[in-house]
């Protein structure tokens, strides 16, 4: 399975699987920089993945977005696929996603 997910597939994944775990793991000041985030996405501290990562589902898809879609996301897929967890990330982050048109929430 492809490391990337575009905006696209994403959208149509979720169109038809409402079963998708979705990971915020930008760092905790980018996080906290921008008022939005994807809908349903729960935010995770990426230099915590060893903490958190144990309580994900290993028999559902996880797509995951940083800023960019970078080493931030590059470093948690590789952690998670360690573990068996079927991971990849937004090609373009949660910048790529907006740039797509896809809608965004204002985070509680």
């Amino acid at each position: 399975m492809s490391r990337t997910i575009t905006p696209n597939e994403l959208k149509t994944l979720l169109a038809r699987d409402k079963d998708v775990v979705l990971l915020d793991i930008r760092r905790k000041n980018d996080y906290d920089a921008d008022p939005v985030k994807v809908p349903g996405a729960a935010w995770y501290d990426p230099n915590q993945v060893a903490e958190w990562s144990a309580q994900l589902p290993r028999d559902k898809d996880t797509v995951l977005y940083c800023v960019r879609g970078g080493s931030v996301s590059n470093a948690v897929v590789d952690a998670l696929r360690a573990l068996g967890i079927n991971a990849r990330f937004i090609e373009g982050g949660i910048e790529g996603w907006k740039q797509a048109g896809e809608p965004t929430v204002a985070k509680a």
